[in-house]
């Protein structure tokens, strides 16, 4: 396998071309979309809570960790991801319309934004744990309509583990998964003749749009102490079904503090609280041929 650059794009493109392109390589990518600054506070806010196993030393540009390696599902994890979701300003961010409008170009104008929102930390010494090659529409149960966002809370090297993209690979439909050691447990198919992954250095405020389908996978990170932090979510055109578990905080099925009250109990606005309860297209029961595969 090679590693080839990611496509750049650009928000003040015409929506028509970003949309071809979407389609064509399966992702998009906008170098420093987010305001660095809006990144940098909920990566400190983060931070707060990560302590002591996660810190940001004085004049430090990275966040470091304190040489307890853990990772997703992992005791320490499991402790602090409660206070993590538990953040106002985690959910909001991707209400903003600096995030919705990226999401409209392909999703249209008319969105659901799920519920469900992602935090990732990522500390070295756990390598073998990263998240393996998957694919969204196996995960979230899901349709080709369903798209994800990934925003870089910090700067990203080859070293600090990136997210690595395989292009084209929504076009071949939602593939056989086997068991797998890593966020998620599990890995899909990867055909002989797909040889080629797109990924690059990204900076703060980098945002990646990818398709439901679109094959993705976290490097390691093999640095000596610095951990990474990025966030992301799924979100779809309004009225697109959607299963019931994306309603669900993450993590909420196997971690007992996490409730939507207890995420919700420390907020200053109610606006965001439990949005998708008239959602108009939920399901429990999953079956791919009736979402468009």
């Amino acid at each position: 396998m090679s590693d080839q650059p990611y496509i750049v794009s650009r928000p003040d493109e015409d929506p028509a071309a970003l949309r071809e392109r979407f389609q064509h390589w399966g992702y998009l990518y906008f170098p420093q979309a987010i305001a660095a600054d809006s990144c940098q506070q909920l990566l400190e806010s983060f931070v707060d809570v990560l302590k002591p196993h996660v810190q940001l030393e004085t004049g430090a540009a990275l966040p470091v960790y304190n040489g307890t390696a853990f990772f997703e599902t992992d005791a320490i994890w499991d402790d602090v991801y409660p206070k993590m979701q538990a953040l106002e300003s985690f959910h909001r961010l991707f209400h903003s319309p600096a995030v919705t409008d990226l999401m409209k170009i392909v999703a249209g104008d008319e969105l659901f934004i799920y519920p469900m929102k992602m935090a990732r930390v990522s500390t070295p010494g756990k390598i073998g744990y990263e998240t393996p090659p998957h694919q969204d529409a196996h995960s979230h149960h899901t349709g080709p309509n369903m798209a994800g966002i990934w925003i870089a809370l910090q700067d990203i090297s080859e070293e600090v583990g990136r997210l690595k993209l395989l292009p084209g690979s929504h076009k071949r439909g939602v593939r056989k998964v086997f068991e797998a050691d890593g966020v998620g447990g599990v890995q899909c198919e990867i055909f002989a003749d797909e040889n080629e992954w797109h990924v690059a250095d990204v900076q703060q405020g980098d945002v990646i749009l990818f398709n439901s389908a679109t094959v993705h996978k976290a490097e390691p990170n093999t640095s000596e102490r610095t951990a990474r932090l990025s966030v992301d979510t799924r979100f779809c055109d309004y009225g697109a079904p959607v299963f019931t578990t994306n309603i669900e905080p993450h993590h909420g099925w196997r971690i007992e503090a996490l409730s939507w009250d207890s995420i919700y109990q420390s907020w200053q606005h109610s606006d965001l609280q439990y949005y998708w309860r008239d959602y108009p297209n939920l399901f429990s029961e999953f079956n791919s041929r009736d979402l468009g595969w």
